[in-house]
Order: structure tokens, then sequence, then C-alpha cells
């Protein structure tokens, strides 16, 4: 029995199919979900999402949010979500040295704001080193 994975941002639904497995990374560590998996809610970490399917691997860069399993259903809301063949690295490295600079100014800038740049730049390192590792 497959399980059906749904990874969802603010902005889109950046990928629903079944699948046989997922390894999603979660501030506990990396967690692999099989079919027949117990109930799970936990929180996404940065970091790179493996989809096996048909014998294949299918790999996105994820980053903040929840992922629930219940039954063979895998629910990811995660805060930013690609697929690796949408990673550009020029613009993830400009990406990164926006937020750095904007990061400079880190006394004058609201808490909030710290933690969305700081947030910015893990998802982006986090992109590149999936784009790096598929070279």
């Amino acid at each position: 029995m497959p399980l059906t994975l749904e990874i969802v941002t603010p902005e889109a639904r950046v990928y629903s199919d079944t699948v046989e497995s997922v390894v999603i990374p979660t501030v506990e560590g990396e967690i692999g979900i099989l079919p027949g998996h117990i109930p799970l809610l936990t929180q996404v970490n940065e970091g790179e999402l493996r989809v096996a399917k048909d014998g294949r691997t299918v790999l996105l860069a994820v980053a903040g949010g929840f992922v629930q399993v219940e039954g063979d259903r895998v629910s990811v809301l995660a805060e930013y979500a690609v697929r690796e063949e949408a990673i550009d690295e020029v613009t993830v490295e400009k990406a990164i040295q926006r937020a750095k600079e904007a990061l400079q100014q880190a006394p004058t800038l609201e808490a909030a704001e710290v933690e969305r740049l700081e947030g910015i730049v893990r998802f982006s390192v986090a992109q590149l080193a999936l784009k790096k590792r598929k070279h």
C-alpha cells in the first residue's frame, strides 16, 4: 500500500503524489516514513527531503513548518519547499548575500526580521547543498 504525500507552502502545492517512502529532515533528525508508519506530528527542519517512487528518488529542499503522518497520508506544511530541478544556484547565492548584508544591520532590526533573514540563509544553504550534491 503506497503513501499519499503532499507538500504545501503558503504559495503553492509543491508536490502531491503516491510514493513508496519519504525521508524528511526534522528538528529531531531525519525520519524515514513507510506505509503503516505510526501517527506523527513534528517540526520540519531545513534540509533535503527525499521521495522514493518507482525506483527513482525525487529531491526537494525544505525549511520550516510541520509534518503530519496519519494512516498512509503524509502532509508536509512547509514555510519553504522547492524541487531540486527548480533550484537556480546563482539566484540562491544572491539571496544569501542579500540576507547576510541585511543581517549586518541586526542591532537595528526587530527580532522577527532577524529570524526571518536567518531562515532565508538556512534554506538557501540547504538548496545549494542539495544542488551541489547532484553534481
